[in-house]
């Protein structure tokens, strides 16, 4: 099996960018559990499913189809979604009560494990803890809730006023449904004041440190 390396940390602390760089420098698949879901959440807008309708999304879960396609890094394919289909603020809105339901998560872990099964760099909010709780490198990321809305703002093109309100609701939403449970021996990086490269230098510090070399 090759390195797996999983990342946690919520909505704006940086873990997409962070995973991203991090597999391509290590060579390794990039799998972002959050297009999962969204996918589902998408699905349901589209189909008119209500988030209270478990049966329904659990059907969703279990029938999505992954794969990871070809890319520097390779990276996750949610078959029938592109990345920016599943990035709207229609779908964020609602991804929260979607991942609340116990049938759909562990339907999603169970296709997480095995997207992971060789190795790969892993994003969420659950994969050190729960999805992959042996993985040699555990990171958490976290980041002042100012940084966080900056980052929000930045990366949808949003007025800052409204990617505060965005980032304060989305974590409202998880804090009820989905709370994080970080891993008791991930490694935390605090990103409030790291850029991109100081907060990949960290990460691959920490991959050194666990792996040995």
């Amino acid at each position: 099996m090759s390195l797996l390396v999983a990342i946690d940390g919520s909505s704006g602390s940086g873990k997409s960018t962070l995973a991203r760089a991090l597999a391509a420098r290590l060579g390794l698949p990039y799998v972002n559990t959050g297009l999962m879901y969204r996918a589902i959440a998408a699905q349901a807008l589209r189909d008119g499913v209500g988030v209270d309708d478990a049966a329904a999304l659990e059907r969703f879960a279990r029938a999505l189809r992954c794969r990871i396609v070809a890319g520097t890094p390779p990276a996750l394919e949610v078959e029938g979604w592109s990345d920016a289909e599943l990035m709207t603020d229609e779908i964020e809105a609602v991804v929260s009560a979607v991942a609340r339901h116990p049938g759909v998560r562990a339907a999603l872990r169970r296709a997480q494990r095995t997207l992971g099964a060789e190795g790969g760099v892993i994003e969420g909010r659950d994969i050190g803890s729960v999805v992959f709780p042996h993985a040699p490198v555990k990171i958490l990321l976290v980041a002042a809730p100012q940084t966080r809305v900056v980052r929000r703002a930045h990366e949808r093109g949003n007025e800052p006023d409204a990617a505060q309100d965005a980032v304060l609701e989305r974590d409202r939403r998880d804090a009820r449904t989905t709370p994080p449970v970080p891993a008791p021996d991930a490694v935390v990086i605090d990103t409030t004041d790291l850029d991109e490269l100081a907060t990949l230098r960290a990460a691959l510090a920490i991959v050194t440190e666990r792996t040995g070399g």
